[in-house]
């Protein structure tokens, strides 16, 4: 178990535009070759955007983008007509293929908050899609079979218990409270990253929301 810090992210974003990022990765200007990935993801971004703020037009490719709403409403636009609200409880996966560009932007009054993951799929290229998914369970994961991956949401309360996926590779993300994973204490914005994982568990030290992948 490789235990990653809230504090050790590189900072990025563009604060005087109301933008605040935190990459758990090798990211943009933040190079680090000994960071690139773990198992399929590529980045795990924590972004608060102030009311108004936002990404313009900007393009991707052979990824997969998969954004967990902490926080606020998100807005997501495409030139292929998708235009939704993204709100806490929510998935939504923009698969970019060959290539799509979108714009993702905080039209709200409030602060938004939200985590976006980033991950490689299994073969390059194909044809650019959306999905959103409204007010996924704690029990029901959601496939990424693109990427070879699962996403479970766990949310847990004081001294609850949950399972963490048998895998040979799982990425732990605390979004929100704390929690023990394997007697190790995780607190907001940490991040866990498991090999082999094999019969683990995660406890609610205080009321929680986890992100757990399960990869291949």
């Amino acid at each position: 178990m490789d235990v990653r810090r809230a504090d050790e992210r590189y900072r990025g974003g563009d604060p005087e535009a109301g933008i605040e990022s935190r990459h758990a990765f090798s990211f943009g200007p933040h190079y680090d070759p000994g960071n690139l990935r773990f198992g399929a993801l590529i980045a795990c971004n924590e972004e608060r955007l102030a009311p108004g703020a936002g990404f313009g037009e900007h393009p991707h490719s052979h990824t997969e983008i998969v954004t967990w709403v902490a926080e606020g409403e998100l807005t997501h636009r495409d030139p292929a007509g998708h235009e939704t609200v993204v709100r806490p409880g929510d998935v939504q996966r923009l698969s970019s293929a060959s290539g799509v560009r979108h714009v993702e932007r905080n039209g709200s009054e409030t602060t938004l908050t939200f985590v976006q993951m980033w991950l490689a799929p299994l073969s390059p290229g194909g044809d650019p899609a959306y999905e959103i998914v409204r007010g996924i369970a704690d029990a029901t994961p959601y496939a990424v079979p693109e990427a070879g991956a699962m996403l479970h949401v766990r949310r847990l309360g004081p001294g609850e218990r949950t399972a963490v996926p048998d895998a040979r590779y799982v990425y732990v993300h605390v979004v929100r409270g704390e929690v023990a994973l394997d007697g190790e204490p995780l607190g907001s914005g940490d991040a866990a990253r498991v090999t082999d994982a094999d019969g683990l568990e995660a406890v609610g030290v205080t009321a929680a929301e986890l992100l757990l992948w399960e990869m291949a």
